[in-house]
């Protein structure tokens, strides 16, 4: 299932006990009820623990969900903001195992950062990070899920929603759904230039795996406020842009 339209490509595997991509219209009480299967979001945020680079944007192309979706119901005492300890129910999702595919591009919102796009220099860091688990702690949707990344080969292996021999193509449409946010600093149109913009879109499984649209083409998105893109520079000490040639050799590969 090798994708060669971007030669930048990742594959992994992310598992954990547990994992809670939380719905928006389920935090109104305070409590928090998982979706069935990750969001476009969560797993760019496993890639972002993995490696992060403002040089770069990543694009989740598809998850394959190996394991039986189950939930399992917690009673949790989440800190309140005014003091204290408030009393709810959180739905998780347990026993999580997927399969991931992304890719890389330029940020075209950052022509400040134009001098550190070497293509080789980013892939292979990235995949050397996969290799070592990430640069920081990963996990799933929610901080409390911990949640492991190793290298993989994307369709490999047996999942719980392959297709078998004898029975037809399964799908599985989960209506309206949460895809991700766009940040002020990954603007792709005129409408979320100095936006954050959430996005939704309608996710259909076939046989266990997801592909996910672009984030340009989700059918809705809504404007929460305006925000203005974070500046890099030498001169405010928050980036180098040559952090990582430290372990390359003069070919752009990692040593």
């Amino acid at each position: 299932m090798k994708n060669t339209k971007f030669p930048n490509i990742v594959e992994f595997e992310v598992t954990g006990d547990y994992a809670l991509f939380s719905d928006p219209l389920t935090r109104v009480g305070g409590e928090k009820c998982t979706y069935q299967v990750p969001t476009y979001e969560a797993l760019k945020g496993v890639l972002h623990s993995v490696y992060w680079k403002p040089t770069i944007i990543w694009y989740i192309d598809a998850v394959r969900v190996m394991n039986q979706i189950q939930t399992e119901v917690k009673g949790i005492r989440p800190i309140k903001y005014s003091g204290g300890n408030d009393l709810a129910f959180y739905t998780y999702l347990k026993n999580c195992r997927y399969q991931v595919r992304a890719h890389f591009e330029w940020n075209e919102n950052r022509p400040d950062l134009k001098a550190d796009r070497n293509e080789n220099k980013h892939h292979e860091i990235a995949k050397k990070m996969i290799r070592k688990g990430g640069r920081r702690d990963v996990f799933l949707g929610t901080r409390e899920c911990q949640a492991y990344v190793e290298p993989c080969v994307f369709g490999d292996g047996k999942g719980f929603y392959d297709q078998k021999p004898d029975e037809a193509s399964m799908e599985l449409s989960f209506g309206l759904m949460y895809h991700g946010i766009t940040y002020a600093d990954e603007a792709y149109s005129e409408e979320t230039r100095n936006m954050m913009t959430a996005r939704f879109w309608y996710p259909v499984m076939k046989n266990g795996v997801i592909k996910f649209c672009r984030p340009e083409k989700c059918p809705h998105y809504k404007h929460l406020h305006q925000m203005d893109i974070k500046s890099f520079s030498k001169d405010l000490n928050n980036f180098s842009g040559l952090d990582e040639f430290a372990d390359l050799n003069p070919l752009g590969e990692v040593k």
